[in-house]
């Protein structure tokens, strides 16, 4: 097999996954760009990238540019003098970057395309119920998303899985599909195939997660509930509002496990239940067997009314 030389792109563990697979390939990771460090947590340190800080270790060079467009990045880009760039979880890029490599860009994407195009395609995935995804490799265009199919993997999903499951299972996909990916490019094998935009216009799409997106409505089905709940779980995590009435004041909890328990609400009431604490919805009710309260930390259903009485708390719709 042809050897490629190889720059990748990208930020996050899900990235960092798929470049240690392609490093330890048949091809030559030549150079890493990510974001620049920045300042995190309490004592504001600077923090590098989870791909920074895999490169650093195997001695890639890497770049972080602060302008995809600077002229001195540019320069240090073009001189990898690399065959292909490889995208994964980063940022849009300038036509004059992804135009460089003689045999083009690819982006790995988690989701089957054109199905999810966008920031959260595992979250949404998960939140629409959906039975199976997948990931797909395909060349980088103007549009974000868009450009012509190379491979697909895809993978089922389960009445249960979480958005963490589900991350962890694509990112290990996806590293194996970049890989095969990256050999029928180089052996000449690669067929790819456009995606029909009248299709795409039809299908679900995968925009960025705000908070008041990840709000629990309890007055929708339990069905619907528990898909959101597990596709924000463990991030950046459902939540809903409950009133303390002892204290008279409200709190927001995080809710991140749950299950459908098939019983109609009689009232509005939250019940203990050997499941979880039982939130009545539509049509009947969530079992919530993990929870963080305001203020305090991820814990059992257990260790909160360890602590709590339920009949002091109440839903707020």
């Amino acid at each position: 097999m042809k050897k490629l030389r190889v720059v990748f792109m990208g930020t996050p563990e899900f990235a960092t996954t798929i470049l240690e697979a392609i490093v330890k390939s048949n091809h030559d990771v030549v150079g890493v760009v990510t974001v620049a460090d920045k300042p995190a947590g309490r004592g504001q340190q600077m923090r590098e990238s989870s791909i920074k800080q895999f490169a650093v270790a195997q001695n890639i060079p890497v770049l972080q540019p602060e302008k995809l467009k600077d002229e001195n990045f540019l320069s240090e880009l073009s001189a990898f003098n690399a065959d292909i760039f490889v995208v994964v979880a980063f940022r849009m890029l300038p036509e004059v970057v992804w135009k460089m490599p003689a045999l083009g860009t690819f982006n790995l994407h988690a989701s089957l395309l054109p199905n999810y195009r966008g920031a959260a395609p595992i979250n949404w995935a998960l939140i629409n119920g959906e039975k199976e995804t997948g990931v797909t490799t395909f060349f980088i265009n103007e549009n974000i998303d868009t450009g012509s199919i190379l491979a697909q993997e895809k993978i089922g999903i389960s009445e249960t899985m979480n958005a963490g499951e589900l991350h962890d299972a694509l990112m290990h996909l996806g590293a194996k599909l970049t890989v095969k990916t990256l050999g029928e490019i180089a052996e000449g094998t690669i067929h790819s195939l456009p995606q029909d935009e009248v299709l795409a216009a039809q299908l679900p799409h995968a925009p960025k997660i705000f908070k008041q997106d990840c709000k629990i409505n309890w007055s929708d089905s339990a069905q619907v509930i528990h898909n959101k709940i597990r596709g924000l779980s463990p991030y950046p995590a459902a939540w809903c509002e409950l009133k303390n009435t002892i204290k008279n004041q409200a709190f927001s909890f995080k809710i991140f496990d749950t299950k459908i328990i098939d019983e109609q609400p009689d009232s509005p009431a939250l019940k203990k239940h050997n499941e979880g604490i039982l939130f009545p919805c539509k049509d009947s009710y969530i079992a919530v067997s993990e929870l963080q309260p305001e203020g305090k930390r991820r814990m059992t259903f257990k260790e909160f009314l360890a602590g709590n009485n339920l009949s002091d708390w109440e839903i707020i719709l």
